[in-house]
């Protein structure tokens, strides 16, 4: 956190405390030093009658960023960020934990942009500098006795178009069966702008790391809109980066006790690492039509190509994994998306280690307030059950 030279051992006088943070999280930032502080806020809103006037330039996309929505979505993010720091300097806050990045739509045909996070204050035996971060108060304390620094919250994102050109689709009904390769290329690109987007912040901060990057992609209320964004903790570590990895800014979507653990056994993350495969079922159309008299049974080519997508995606996680010197690939995850109109997307996303001499953890042991899993205890299903969702859409 910027701007901030309150020395750390000073104290605020204590009045009564607003906070996001449960008791296990404040058990586990007071061993490293914290005390809570209230709940901090910052927001934007902005109207999509804006942003709705840049619809006739996406029809014509035909995939790939749209650097004018990306550059608002960034704008509003940004803007919101700043607005929460602002209101932590206004009260003398020192740091601030389980801070999010929110797109909420509104009714009104409006966007707000909110980041919410859990103000800090330094406490006896403090160590640390003013910082943010995405980590809340148990997964601060992992990262922090794996040998972790937090300095700031990053995040990187890109505004992507899946509305592609009709005359484009067209061609899709007599596509052979297999991967479209040109359409695989485009969200690759666009999968990796937002990492290295999210890189070039944590440069900026002086970083080595991002760690706990959480990896979102969400609707962005235009037609064939939707936004990749990653948000996560860039942090400063011995080992992440120069000459002990071969990477300026390593990368980890490992949440913070895999990272504990990780580091317990001598492994460092180097990168994040994504292969994605665009595949067309177009070709499949003529076979499912026959389908309606089947009662049962495998469909044999449906099953080999999917399985032949995954397989793609996961090459391109090893290849990534190969030219950058990693030994293993751990955490994947796969994921399938319809893209409409015949295409699907598969995505696999993991994280690339490295077996480094001379790494431990500070602790032999977490403390079990460290991995207790918190409860939600209010849960709202009124939403499901009208089949609307807050923005007034469907669902």
């Amino acid at each position: 956190m910027e701007n901030q030279s309150q020395p750390q051992e000073a104290q605020k006088t204590k009045g009564s405390v607003f906070s996001g943070l449960n008791a296990n999280e404040m058990y586990c930032l007071k061993l490293i030093g914290l005390e809570p502080d209230n709940l901090v806020i910052g927001n934007s809103v902005y109207s999509l009658g804006v942003i709705g006037g840049l619809k006739s330039s996406i029809r014509t996309v035909v995939g790939g960023e749209i650097k004018s929505i990306t550059e608002i979505i960034l704008q509003g993010r940004k803007l919101a960020f700043q607005r929460l720091i602002d209101e932590v300097g206004a009260t003398n806050g020192f740091g601030v934990s389980g801070l999010t990045s929110e797109l909420v739509f509104q009714p009104s045909q409006n966007i707000e942009f909110l980041s919410v996070g859990s103000a800090l204050q330094p406490g006896q035996g403090l160590q640390l500098k003013p910082f943010t971060s995405s980590f809340d108060g148990q997964e601060l304390y992992c990262a922090v006795d794996a040998g972790y620094t937090p300095i700031s919250f990053v995040f990187g994102n890109v505004a992507y178009s899946i509305g592609i050109g009709k005359g484009i689709l067209g061609g899709f009904k007599s596509l052979a069966r297999g991967e479209v390769s040109q359409y695989s290329g485009i969200f690759n690109d666009t999968r990796k702008l937002a990492l290295q987007r999210i890189v070039d912040e944590a440069k900026s901060v002086g970083a080595n790391t991002v760690v706990g990057i959480r990896t979102e992609i969400l609707p962005f209320g235009l037609s064939g809109v939707q936004e990749m964004v990653m948000v996560g903790t860039a942090a400063q570590h011995p080992s992440a980066g120069g000459s002990i990895t071969g990477i300026d800014v390593t990368t980890s979507d490992l949440t913070a006790e895999e990272t504990w653990n990780l580091t317990k056994m001598g492994y460092m993350p180097m990168q994040l690492v994504l292969g994605t495969s665009v595949y067309s079922l177009g070709v499949v159309g003529g076979l499912m039509a026959g389908l309606k008299n089947l009662v049962k049974g495998e469909i044999k080519e449906l099953t080999q190509m999917i399985y032949g997508a995954r397989e793609e995606s996961l090459k391109k996680l090893q290849q990534q994994a190969v030219e950058i010197g990693a030994d293993d690939v751990l955490g994947i995850k796969t994921y399938i998306y319809n893209l409409g109109n015949g295409l699907i997307e598969f995505l696999a996303i993991g994280t690339a280690v490295k077996k480094v001499q001379g790494l431990d953890t500070r602790s032999e042991q977490l403390p079990v307030q460290a991995i207790i899993v918190d409860k939600d205890t209010f849960v709202n299903s009124a939403e499901r059950a009208f089949g609307v969702n807050l923005s007034g859409q469907s669902i």
